[in-house]
């Protein structure tokens, strides 16, 4: 079965592609038929909008219309229902270099049902369902607090998100002397409960209203602070149930949030973020080891080591978009590879001829597709986090963990 992740980075490619191009005119087409509508509805619908569409002024316009209409309802025929979570069909003349435009077509299932059925046509493609299907469903609410400060935010799959900062005007000293002190540590605690409160208003207005989708809600900060503010009554009882853990952490501003998020993801597994740090600090661990380790990246040795069938894990970053050029030679039929478009014409290296372009491919879906028949597990890793970052920034954003270490490479 193909791997949920790689459905996933290639819904979003293809999201990101899609809201690039434009039209010259209100031409571009999107058709979105939801799992439960009869093709042959969409059919009459489409009828009934290339007879309207058949008065556009414009004459260019006009036909590009219609036959944007046209290609949809001639691949419809090849569809007795939708699929289980729907159809998708971007259709229409985009605009490219000077005035030439080129037909384009895209089909999508997408990865959740579609709820509603809509037909526009305008001068770029309507994304706004599809995006809201990119939504992160990992949701985790985080509160780091003490006396001085506090910061509210969110850990959206492996993205920390902050949402609110206060900076208290509690005082951080006491005074001395007889009543004047007691004085003035009663308005120290006027000043703290009036902070708590403050920041337990911004937590319920920021949690309650997305709190069924939140998996848990994660509390840190120095000292005992913390938790009186969860104990008393500064919090709606709902956002109470959803805390599950509490964490001793040095810091309450920014850096607090991923002091905590660190602290959450040693202690629960199951979460996205200490997955994926999982993966990158066992590549990290091989790859510092004295015999070199099973660690290995770099587009050349993943790509050999898929060849031979020695890959046990394909390590992605998810933001990595590469294209394979393909060039070969007229004359003697040598071919060569770029994962970057030459800037001059590429030259035989057997006989100084200039090399003709051929073709080009996604340089991930082949990995994918060469992982697959390798047997290779596949993990997509985001950059959202430190060590997703490392993965892109200095591995170039492609890594793995071989089965063995080749005999070439075993030192004595």
């Amino acid at each position: 079965m193909e791997n949920e992740e790689y459905k996933r980075y290639e819904f979003r490619k293809a999201m990101e592609e899609l809201s690039k191009l434009h039209g010259r005119g209100t031409e571009l087409i999107s058709l979105y038929i939801p799992p439960d509508k009869q093709i042959s509805d969409v059919v009459q619908y489409l009828r009934e909008e290339f007879s309207t569409s058949s008065n556009i002024k414009s004459k260019t316009t006009r036909k590009n219309v219609l036959s944007a209409i046209e290609s949809i309802m001639s691949r419809l025929k090849y569809y007795k229902q939708p699929p289980e979570s729907g159809l998708v069909f971007f259709v229409g003349h985009v605009a490219k270099r000077g005035d030439q435009t080129e037909m384009y077509t895209k089909i999508i299932e997408p990865p959740e049902p579609i709820q509603t059925f809509l037909y526009k046509c305008d001068s770029s493609f309507h994304l706004e369902q599809l995006n809201d299907q990119l939504r992160e469903k990992e949701l985790y609410g985080l509160i780091v607090i003490d006396r001085k400060e506090a910061t509210i935010g969110f850990l959206k799959g492996t993205k920390i998100e902050v949402v609110d900062y206060e900076y208290s005007l509690v005082p951080s000293k006491h005074r001395q002397g007889g009543q004047s002190s007691r004085r003035f540590e009663r308005l120290i605690e006027i000043a703290a409960n009036e902070f708590y409160k403050k920041m337990g208003d911004i937590a319920n207005t920021t949690f309650i209203p997305v709190i069924k989708d939140i998996i848990t809600i994660f509390v840190g900060g120095p000292g005992a602070t913390k938790e009186y503010f969860v104990e008393k009554d500064y919090l709606r009882n709902e956002i109470k149930a959803k805390i599950k853990d509490m964490f001793d952490i040095g810091y309450t501003d920014e850096s607090g949030l991923r002091e905590l998020v660190d602290k959450a993801s040693e202690s629960i597994k199951d979460m996205r973020i200490t997955r994926e740090k999982d993966i990158i600090n066992r590549f990290l661990r091989e790859i510092k080891k004295s015999d070199g380790g099973l660690g290995v990246y770099g587009e050349a040795a993943i790509t050999n080591s898929l060849k031979m069938k020695n890959l046990e894990l394909l390590i992605i970053s998810d933001s990595i978009r590469k294209i394979k050029y393909f060039y070969k030679c007229p004359s003697c039929g040598d071919e060569r590879t770029f994962t970057e478009e030459p800037m001059d014409q590429p030259m035989c290296d057997n006989d100084n001829a200039p090399m003709n372009y051929e073709r080009e491919d996604d340089f991930i879906e082949d990995l994918y597709k060469m992982a697959e028949a390798a047997g290779t597990k596949v993990e997509f890793v985001s950059e959202d986090s430190d060590e997703g970052r490392l993965l892109k920034t200095a591995f170039g954003g492609v890594a793995g963990i071989l089965r063995y270490i080749p005999e070439n490479q075993i030192s004595f």
